[in-house]
């Protein structure tokens, strides 16, 4: 619809212009597919349900580590960087932390002999909020809505206290991850 040259255009004609360069009503905008699903998962996740998601985009990227006693040492050292780590889940049954970190820091991660840090697109399933204790994964340090894990300090408490086992093998057999 194009205005008329000598008057202006009435209310009716401004909406009927509105409507028509809006689209199809029934397409969704491109991202809405990604909010649905975030906001699917964090209701999952205030329900008190595992929930298993995407890494990386706009929540967080993992790095996984040993969770025996030199990683416990680590949590120690970040909670005094970070005035109480940020969120950490351990696996008991694959020995694993999961230090939740800022989005993108997998792309930025460099080898390191004692962690590896994955973001898209893999995945990882959060235990619910209420789960501080095994069986299974729980919430070693709980999810706070205020903090990740910081990279740099981790990275450098990760190579001061050396958490053994490494999980490259593992990693490699279960992911085809080889960083």
């Amino acid at each position: 619809m194009t205005a008329p040259t000598t008057s202006l255009l009435t209310g009716a004609e401004v909406m009927q212009h509105l409507v028509e360069s809006a689209g199809a009503t029934r397409e969704p905008a491109a991202d809405m597919a990604d909010l649905a699903e975030v906001i699917r998962t964090l209701l999952a996740v205030e329900a008190r349900r595992d929930t298993r998601v995407r890494l990386g985009g706009n929540l967080f990227d993992v790095v996984i580590s040993s969770s025996g006693l030199q990683a416990r040492s680590v949590v120690a050292l970040m909670d005094q960087v970070q005035g109480g780590c940020g969120p950490v889940i351990e696996d008991p049954d694959s020995g694993w932390f999961y230090w939740l970190v800022p989005p993108g820091s997998s792309a930025q991660w460099e080898r390191h002999t004692h962690a590896v840090c994955l973001g898209a697109p893999h995945t990882i399933t959060l235990p619910s909020l209420n789960r501080m204790v095994p069986p299974g994964p729980y919430w070693f340090r709980p999810s706070a809505s205020d903090r990740l894990v910081p990279t740099k300090p981790l990275r450098d408490a990760l190579a001061r206290f050396r958490p053994e086992p490494t999980p490259h093998a593992a990693l490699t057999t279960q992911l085809g991850v080889t960083s």
